[in-house]
């Protein structure tokens, strides 16, 4: 775990999971890494109950600055820079999800679909339904601020920074 890394003593790590600065993993996530690497971006975040699996030849990568909601599962898959993953959504492997791109909350994105970046994915299977705006990358901004001060906070109070 990297300096500044925040993980919840609920949350369970197994295997080759690496976690970079700043980044968080919250109450009752699961990183599952027995069988090849998970990656957890720096400033990133999985939330409650998020769920990752890295089937042999399919590592799990979130890349920098990422929110990965709440029960979200993510299995042999890829999430590039600045994503927001909504609560519920399911990615499988091989998936792609480009920089800068939301899948909403209960979204399935199939084995092997690739989400271009900056596009906003809903459904089941998921679609890209519009571009990403500057006004919907500011909200996940604001989001990932904002879990990210609670994780320095929650830190500092259990004395690991």
């Amino acid at each position: 775990m990297a300096e500044g890394a925040y993980v919840d003593e609920s949350a369970l790590l197994i295997g080759g999971v690496t976690i970079r600065r700043r980044a968080s993993v919250w109450p009752c996530a699961l990183l599952r890494a027995d069988d090849d690497d998970v990656e957890v971006g720096e400033g990133s975040a999985v939330m409650d109950m998020a769920f990752a699996e890295a089937p042999r030849g399919r590592p799990v990568k979130v890349g920098k600055d990422c929110l990965v909601s709440h029960g979200a599962r993510l299995h042999g898959c890829t999430v590039e820079e600045g994503t927001l993953i909504g609560i519920g959504a399911i990615i499988l492997d091989g998936a792609v999800i480009g920089r800068g791109s939301i899948v909403a909350a209960g979204s399935l994105v199939p084995p092997g679909k690739a989400i271009p970046p900056r596009s906003v994915a809903v459904g089941s299977p998921a679609a890209v339904v519009r571009q990403a705006t500057d006004e919907d990358m500011a909200l996940v901004r604001s989001e990932l601020e904002a879990v990210q001060a609670k994780a320095e906070r929650y830190s500092r109070s259990r004395g690991i920074r």
